[in-house]
């Protein structure tokens, strides 16, 4: 077989430091914008990016050709210089270390896609702390 077919899909979530609630609303979608084109030109398809103030999930589809580990790096990097020189915060801002990542099928993004476009109705029913947690805890069982 020449060439490679993949689909592989992963919700990546990482949060401010000290999940602080710093990502005011009017700052989001261009804060969201910026991290998309970070995805595209690491060659990778964003699906969808939202959040919430002090935390973002990021949607894409990957190659396998890159880490996630890689990918969420460069996302973070850049992402809180982008923030810092758009003096979107007092202070300087910064992510908190590490980050999820969850691999869904293809079955599974239309679900995945509506629960990240709903952030904000969803954490007025649920935390995020509480959210993940949850997911640490069902994937160890």
């Amino acid at each position: 077989m020449s060439g490679t077919f993949s689909q592989l899909y992963v919700q990546v979530v990482f949060a401010v430091k000290g999940r602080e609630n710093l990502i005011r609303r009017e700052y989001r979608e261009g804060l969201y914008e910026y991290i998309a084109g970070i995805v595209k030109g690491k060659g990778q398809k964003p699906i969808i990016i939202n959040g919430v103030g002090d935390h973002v999930h990021l949607f894409v589809g990957v190659k396998p050709s890159i880490s996630i580990s890689d990918l969420v790096r460069d996302v973070k990097n850049n992402s809180s210089n982008f923030i810092n020189s758009k003096k979107m915060v007092a202070g300087k801002f910064s992510w908190q270390e590490g980050f999820g990542a969850f691999s869904y099928g293809q079955s599974q993004v239309e679900s995945v896609f509506q629960y990240i476009k709903n952030q904000e109705i969803h954490h007025q029913k649920r935390t995020f702390r509480e959210e993940y947690v949850d997911k640490q805890i069902s994937n160890r069982l």
